[in-house]
């Protein structure tokens, strides 16, 4: 995070208005709505219709609307004040396409704090690349571009557990929409790679 992001996110209105609360209703429903298009894309119907519902629990809307920032999501500033964020924890528990989802802890691991990260089943990693869009769409606007997704990325990327042949397949697809767009990707891990 830049230091121009930081002090907009400290600088943000923090509170139970009722501003927050419909604008964060919004925020997440835009969301939620967008990635069950994509999913539907892909033939993933199910997980179109359940994506994110946890959004909506109070562990996660509560503290939504009293972080909300707008242009970024609530959970950054919720950790900047808090040090941790509660609507984080509940929901990366609870969503299977968050890849923190799959990571346990094993003490035969090479990695820091025995973290172990699990390989992605396809179809999680497909609602996955539909989140990572729909997220850059939202809260990019007007400015989204193709690439976003892949600019997130690799922003993160030296920092994050991801079991390999699920970076590979995520690092793929960010290519092919940076590339191709979505229309391609979608229909790519539709009729290729979810028949596997």
């Amino acid at each position: 995070m830049t230091d121009e992001e930081l002090k907009e996110v400290q600088a943000a209105q923090k509170g139970y208005t009722p501003r927050n609360f419909i604008k964060h209703f919004i925020t997440i429903t835009h969301h939620k709505l967008l990635v069950g298009k994509f999913c539907f894309r892909m033939g993933l119907y199910k997980q179109g219709i359940l994506h994110d519902l946890s959004k909506y629990m109070p562990t996660e809307f509560l503290n939504g609307v009293y972080y909300y920032l707008g242009f970024k999501s609530p959970i950054v500033s919720e950790r900047l004040n808090k040090g941790y964020s509660d609507a984080w924890l509940h929901h990366k528990g609870r969503n299977k396409h968050h890849y923190e989802y799959w990571v346990d802890f094993t003490r035969t691991s090479s990695l820091p704090g025995g973290l172990t990260p699990i390989r992605m089943p396809r179809k999680y990693v497909a609602e996955m690349i539909a989140d990572r869009v729909a997220a850059s769409r939202v809260y990019h606007g007007k400015n989204y571009t193709p690439g976003d997704s892949k600019a997130f990325y690799q922003f993160e990327k030296n920092h994050i557990p991801l079991h390999p042949k699920t970076r590979k397949e995520l690092e793929f697809f960010l290519n092919m929409l940076e590339k191709k767009g979505e229309a391609y990707t979608f229909r790519w891990i539709r009729e290729r790679y979810l028949k596997k």
